[in-house]
């Protein structure tokens, strides 16, 4: 596949903010609303989405780097849609551009990379590491 025929695709990925989403009940603040990690697990997971279809079996994207602002407050029930577009790729580096939107408008944005690996030998090589 020629991965840079890519270049330019978007995906959208949404998720209601829960209790559990809340930045006081994963303790990353004293506020109940939506958590940043939260919202960067939320693009990453959308870059992932965009970008699996497209990979050989048993090869996957692990999340490399994340330069993400988080601009705006979403409370508990709001729905909040991320995108990511892939920016670049040499077929196994992919930079993303994420953004993050509630009803009221954006939330977060930033670049996002992932690179590829083979899902196997990665958890292998992350079993080593409890020796």
């Amino acid at each position: 596949m020629n991965y840079h025929d890519l270049i330019g695709k978007k995906a959208t990925q949404e998720w209601t903010v829960t209790r559990e989403l809340l930045a006081s009940s994963l303790k990353s603040g004293a506020v109940d609303v939506f958590a940043t990690p939260f919202m960067i697990a939320l693009m990453e997971y959308t870059a992932l989405m965009l970008v699996q279809p497209f990979l050989d079996d048993g090869i996957t994207t692990v999340g490399t780097a994340v330069n993400i602002t988080h601009s705006s407050p979403s409370p508990e029930g709001a729905v909040v849609r991320a995108e990511a577009e892939i920016l670049e790729t040499d077929g196994r580096r992919f930079l993303f551009r994420v953004t993050a939107w509630d009803n009221a408008g954006l939330i977060g944005e930033g670049t996002h990379e992932r690179h590829t690996v083979k899902r196997d030998s990665l958890q292998k090589k992350a079993a080593t590491r409890l020796l």
